[in-house]
């Protein structure tokens, strides 16, 4: 019988591998509604192409406490939505980090893969969810978020950084008073800037008010979204 299991697991942790390319995983939840399939870090593992990414395993408590924040948040999106923006696998993990620098989550469109960071502050996690699943979404369809088009809506003289890591502009609170941003993080880049908008939207956390930039933003980001899926509803 222990032969049994354990032939059984490492059939199943070989079968996570040649989906997704990461090791160590073990299957957490594969019956959903919308078709996610969520996978949690028996052990650390190390990614990439210069092994560059990493990330540890947790404990039982904190992929159970978790898993039903980032299920109950996710579970907004259809099956037919995630089929679009080609998202089916959830990795959670703790600590997780590229090149040295923690980060909330890394998301793969071409493997179809979300890596999630359970540690993430907890006063962000939920909105990071969807910030990170934005990413998602822009990976896939570059034609229709062009940054160009995106920068034109801020003001003339702003500029963005050159890199999401170039810059000191991380803050994740809510502005109180917007002026064309959410949050500070919002003008590091111009994808950083929608993912931003995106989670807002998505969380409610967005009162109509008489920003023009962001108004005209926002609508930048309903209009995309709808032809991808036309019963998108924010």
């Amino acid at each position: 019988m222990f032969v049994l299991l354990f032939l059984t697991t490492t059939a199943k942790s070989n079968t996570i591998y040649n989906l997704i390319k990461i090791p160590n995983l073990e299957i957490y939840e594969l019956n959903t509604n919308n078709n996610l399939k969520y996978l949690y870090a028996k052990k650390p593992f190390t990614i990439g192409i210069q092994n560059n990414i990493s990330c540890d395993n947790s404990d039982k408590k904190t992929y159970d406490e978790k898993f039903k924040i980032i299920s109950k948040n996710l579970d907004r999106y259809s099956k037919k939505f995630l089929k679009k923006i080609n998202l089916k696998y959830i990795v959670m993990c703790e600590n997780l980090s590229i090149s040295g620098i923690n980060t909330a989550g890394i998301p793969d469109h071409v493997m179809k893969t979300l890596i999630v960071d359970l540690k993430f502050n907890k006063k962000y996690f939920e909105r990071v969810l969807h910030h990170e699943l934005f990413h998602i979404i822009n990976d896939g369809h570059k034609d229709l978020f062009d940054e160009d088009e995106w920068i034109k809506l801020n003001n003339i003289d702003f500029k963005y950084a050159k890199c999401s890591t170039c810059t000191k502009k991380i803050g994740l609170d809510t502005y109180e008073k917007t002026n064309g941003f959410f949050t500070e993080y919002s003008k590091s880049i111009p994808s950083e800037d929608m993912a931003e908008v995106f989670s807002h939207l998505i969380k409610n956390k967005y009162i109509n008010t008489n920003d023009i930039i962001l108004n005209n933003k926002i609508k930048f980001i309903k209009d995309r979204l709808n032809k991808i899926d036309d019963t998108f509803v924010f």
